[in-house]
Order: structure tokens, then sequence, then C-alpha cells
């Protein structure tokens, strides 16, 4: 009964944000669960490279360009999948951060990470949520983070968004659930992408990120597919309005000190 129970085969996903990092590593990863793969991007050169690799797991995958923060071309490009194939998945994992104190936050920047992290995934949840209640059936994934929960300074705007994501995602999923549609979040903790290298490449920077995780090191991409995978598939047929966090502990643990005698 639970055999293929992940299996993605016969669905039709929607990867944005799939030409690098952790939506490249999901387009692959849905791919080679079976689904046929769209790897969307603002850098749709990028992700036709992508959907090339995720081709050779045998399935049928197609690459195009979005950008999320124009509402009609988010309504343009989902239509036209849903119209061809179908769309059963969707995952929106873009956001950018401007790392700098409150005072010094210009209104130009704040409108930079509003834009995509609130505004864009708003576009996304809005278009897929449209054309699956219509259906009755879908998995939308959207990508918050630990940020959600726990802060640092410099992260105020960053934060906010993903905070606001997740309940974006919960009021969604109260919205959609009627019409056999889930909605779901994952918060990922520090990951190595393209986006964090700066980050990486300094030493105490990384070093104290790494030990803000049990395991004593950052996540990679790849670690993020199973949670993905799990929420589009039928093995979470019952789970909705959740957030998944794929964080190495870090929320779990508030300190490293080892009492005496433990």
């Amino acid at each position: 009964m639970t055999q293929g129970l992940f299996d993605l085969t016969g669905k039709t996903a929607a990867v944005i944000g799939g030409a690098s990092g952790i939506g490249e590593a999901v387009a692959l990863g849905c791919a080679a669960q079976g689904a046929r793969v769209y790897c969307l991007d603002v850098n749709e050169e990028a992700a036709r490279g992508v959907a090339a690799r995720a081709a050779t797991a045998g399935c049928a995958c197609e690459a195009g360009a979005i950008d999320i923060r124009d509402s009609a071309v988010v309504d343009r490009v989902l239509d036209h999948i849903d119209s061809t194939h179908g769309l059963d998945v969707v995952v929106c994992t873009p956001s950018i951060n401007v790392r700098k104190p409150i005072l010094r936050y210009t209104d130009e920047e704040l409108a930079r990470v509003l834009d995509v992290n609130i505004k864009g995934n708003f576009h996304v949840l809005r278009a897929a949520g449209r054309l699956m209640t219509a259906r009755r059936k879908g998995s939308i994934i959207l990508f918050s983070s630990i940020r959600s929960q726990v802060v640092e300074p410099g992260q105020a705007a960053y934060a906010a968004t993903k905070a606001g994501i997740v309940q974006l995602a919960r009021t969604a999923a109260a919205e959609f659930g009627p019409h056999n549609v889930r909605v779901n979040a994952i918060g990922p903790g520090v990951i190595e992408t393209p986006l964090t290298a700066p980050i990486k490449a300094n030493k105490a920077w990384y070093d104290a990120y790494a030990a803000k995780s049990v395991f004593n090191r950052w996540g990679r991409a790849d670690e993020l597919v199973g949670a993905t995978v799990f929420l589009a598939s039928d093995a979470a047929s019952y789970v909705t309005g959740s957030i998944l966090y794929v964080d190495g502990g870090w929320l779990a643990a508030d300190g490293r000190f080892t009492p005496p005698g433990m």
C-alpha cells in the first residue's frame, strides 16, 4: 500500500528559481521521482541547463523565464503549463536579502526585499491557487526560513518576509483546503548555495553558523529535496498549513554548553 508513496510519476511540477541552489536541487530531485518538471527562473539560459540535466533521469523536462515580481508573467507562465499538461505541483524558492541595520535601510532596499519575498510569493500563490482550486487538486510549496522564528542583527526585512511567507501558506491552506489543494512551507537553515558563498568565504562567519547546527555543519541544497518531494507527493496527502524545518537542529538547541555529568 505504501509502495511508490513518494513517486511523482504522472505529475507536472513547476519549480520556480530552478536555475541554481535549492531550486536546482529540487528540480533535479522531482525529475528523479518521475515528475514532468518545468524549470523556471529569471535566468532562462541557466534554467535550460538544469532542465537538460533533469531530462537525463528519463523525464520530460522543460525550462522557461519567469519573474515573480510581475504578476502578469506569473499568470501567463502557469496558465500555459496548466493548459498544456495540468499543474500538479508548484515550488517557489526565490528570495533576496539585504543585510543592513534598520536605521541604515533605504526605501529602495526595503522595496526590493518586499517585492520578491512577499509580493512575488503572493503572485505565485494566487496564480497557482486559482488553477489548482479549479481542478480540485494540487500542492503548493513556498520557501520560508529559520529567520521566520529567530533573527540576528541586519535581518529585519528578510526575517519579517520569511515570517510573512509562513502566514501566506497557512491562510492559503485554509482557503484552498476545501478544494483539495494543499499549501505548505519549508524552512531551511543555512544552506550552501551560490547566494551564501560570500558568507562561506569568511571562515569565522562560516564556523559560527556551522556551530548553530547540532551537526556542526551547514546544509547542502540536495538535503532540501526529500522534504520538498514529501510535501509534493501523496505521502503528504493530509499535510497542509504546515512549515517543515530543515535546519540541522538549529531551532531545537539554544546553546552548546553540556552540563557536568551529561
